[in-house]
């Protein structure tokens, strides 16, 4: 009995075809799963940015109900505010440029609200007020959940970039229009917590 090597040889190509074709198929799902999962991280650090613009028009104006409070500050928070807000970016179109560009003007609100909660140590009866006081408090819990998004966020990220530089994702990564995502990074500078006294 003589073995023929070539009689078998398309089928051992049609073997090697789906095999190739599963292993595509696989990791195209699995870098589908991971790009969801840092849309979905996104959205949650944008919630928690949102919540805290959501806020500031309460703090706004029960700091306005103290005559003497300075305009000045006020109104750059406002303006702040509407800058932040008018800043989006597509989760599914992200870049380094845009992140810079939404952190930029975050971290002009996070500044102009520093202001505000500084100014106010000249104010005893609005750092007594018991509905500034509770704001106050939400903003502080604000801001240590939009630390935990980001972080969050960024872990996203990490999963997604290693699985599509990994054999064999790597392969077939940029043919499905899978691209490196961009973490979110500190300005520089942030790593020293601002001193604010209340």
């Amino acid at each position: 009995m003589n073995f023929d090597l070539r009689k078998f040889m398309p089928l051992i190509v049609l073997g090697l075809v789906v095999v190739l074709v599963f292993s595509m198929c696989g990791s195209y799902n699995t870098a589908v799963g991971l790009d969801e999962g840092v849309k979905k991280a996104w959205s949650q650090v944008e919630n928690q940015y949102q919540r805290r613009s959501d806020l500031i028009p309460n703090l706004v104006s029960t700091v306005q109900g103290y005559a003497n409070f300075e305009k000045e500050t006020i109104t750059a928070v406002i303006e702040a505010r509407s800058k932040a807000t008018a800043v989006t970016i597509d989760p599914s179109n992200m870049t380094e440029e845009s992140l810079k560009n939404f952190d930029q003007t975050q971290q002009g609100l996070s500044s102009a609200l520093g202001r505000l909660l500084v100014s106010v140590e000249r104010y005893p009866d609005l750092k007594a007020n018991a509905n500034f006081m509770d704001l106050q408090k939400q903003l502080e819990g604000t801001e240590n959940r939009i630390a935990v998004e980001r972080k969050n966020f960024n872990e996203s990220v990490n999963g997604y970039n290693s699985s599509i530089r990994r054999f064999p994702m790597a392969l077939f990564a940029g043919m499905f229009g899978f691209t490196p995502k961009p973490y979110f990074q500190s300005q520089q500078g942030a790593e020293k917590a601002p001193t604010v006294k209340f």
